[in-house]
């Protein structure tokens, strides 16, 4: 029992860490994009969750909810990025932090507003009981949707940044943006993009976890929030592969911790990870690149 107990542990770890890693992809892309920590993520995500729940209850098809998601996060992230963050000045980091967390209590007050503070619950498009010819893995069909909606996500960006001239005009806006504009490079629309992007992403992260939580209210994304920027930070802000990978660390760590110590240490487990990279490794496990100073 102790060893079935542990495979379903370790699974469903896996499942909800595949997830958060989505979401921490969602918070590189930005970084890379506009060396912004981008501390509305978690709610231009649930903004978009709300978006997929309105289409897909009016219409009855999930899958038009799962595009309406990722274009509705895309034009948050638009509306965002042109609307706010363009006019910070970048003299202080903590200009853009700070705009960040206005962002948040403005889409949390308006989201609140428009449909209260209740939970919805939200369907999935398969089933989440174990498939029976999985026996003893317990991975549902669900599970595996998930798993795919992830790697697909992962190897669109690393063809994105490895193999198109608009990957890599995004990294040269990023880290040179006034070199890159004298090469003939348009700044500010390869921020723009970014932003889009990531925001999509963080969209389609949180349709993907919401349903397995208690519902959708203006605040499901705020834990999911710190253990996806817990792993954009373990992992290294600038690398892709460390958000995949500690993203399903965290994911088994979070499994283990709630299934034999507590749920209610899985938040303080975190921390201490969290903590203990900053302290041994500042940059991330996986970083391979200098930060930009200037």
């Amino acid at each position: 029992m102790e060893l079935e107990r542990f495979i379903f542990l370790t699974v469903d770890g896996l499942a909800r860490g595949a997830v958060y890693a989505a979401f921490a992809l969602s918070l590189v892309l930005i970084w890379r994009a506009a060396r912004i920590v981008n501390f509305s993520q978690g709610a231009i995500a649930m903004a978009a969750t709300y978006i997929a729940f309105v289409v897909t209850s009016m219409t009855g098809n999930y899958w038009l909810g799962l595009v309406a998601a990722l274009l509705g996060g895309a034009a948050i992230g638009l509306i965002v990025e042109r609307g706010v963050m363009r006019f910070v000045s970048p003299v202080n980091p903590l200009n853009s932090v700070i705009a960040a967390l206005g962002v948040l209590l403005v889409i949390q007050a308006v989201v609140g507003m428009l449909f209260g503070n209740g939970y919805y619950p939200m369907a999935v498009p398969f089933s989440q009981e174990p498939l029976p010819w999985l026996a003893g893995l317990s991975i549902s069909a669900y599970d595996l949707f998930v798993f795919v909606c992830v790697a697909f996500v992962v190897l669109g960006l690393a063809v994105l940044f490895g193999k198109t001239n608009v990957g890599l005009r995004m990294r040269a806006a990023a880290f040179s943006p006034e070199l890159a504009r004298l090469l003939g490079v348009r700044s500010t629309r390869m921020i723009t993009l970014g932003w889009m992007l990531a925001s999509a992403i963080s969209g389609l992260a949180a349709l993907l976890v919401i349903p397995t939580e208690l519902g959708l209210n203006p605040h499901a994304t705020d834990l999911v929030f710190v253990y996806a920027f817990t792993i954009a930070v373990v992992g290294g802000l600038d690398s892709a592969p460390g958000a995949v990978i500690g993203g399903l660390v965290v994911g088994v760590l979070l499994s283990w911790v709630s299934g034999y110590l507590g749920a209610t240490l899985s938040p303080v487990a975190v921390l201490v990870l969290l903590l203990a990279v900053l302290l041994i490794k500042p940059g991330g496990i996986f970083s391979v690149t200098k930060e930009r100073t200037a």
